[in-house]
């Protein structure tokens, strides 16, 4: 499971981070990766990446337990956890989601 805490470059908030983030996803619902935030390392950034959540693809939130658990997503016929501090960081759109 990846985590944020210490993979920051930094710490202000931007403008990007009230964007719609994949943790606001509802299980069940599908939504096409917009971006991932600038200020997670780059090294994250490139693993998130090489996982498939990168822009324009589709991702769905299969599990969404309760109590801030990580959620697990779908992305092509992979599933992953991830945990708030990283799906906030991944920005998405539901434009041409079916």
């Amino acid at each position: 499971m990846l985590t944020a805490n210490t993979y920051m470059s930094h710490s202000k908030p931007r403008a990007e981070d009230t964007a719609t983030s994949l943790w606001d996803l509802p299980q069940g619902d599908k939504c096409r990766v917009q971006s991932i935030q600038k200020g997670l390392d780059k090294d994250y950034r490139k693993r998130l990446r090489d996982l498939g959540f990168h822009p324009g693809e589709i991702v769905t939130c299969v599990m969404a337990p309760r109590m801030g658990a990580p959620r697990l997503y779908r992305v092509h016929n992979s599933i992953y956890s991830l945990d708030d501090q990283i799906a906030r960081l991944i920005h998405i759109s539901h434009q041409g989601i079916e």
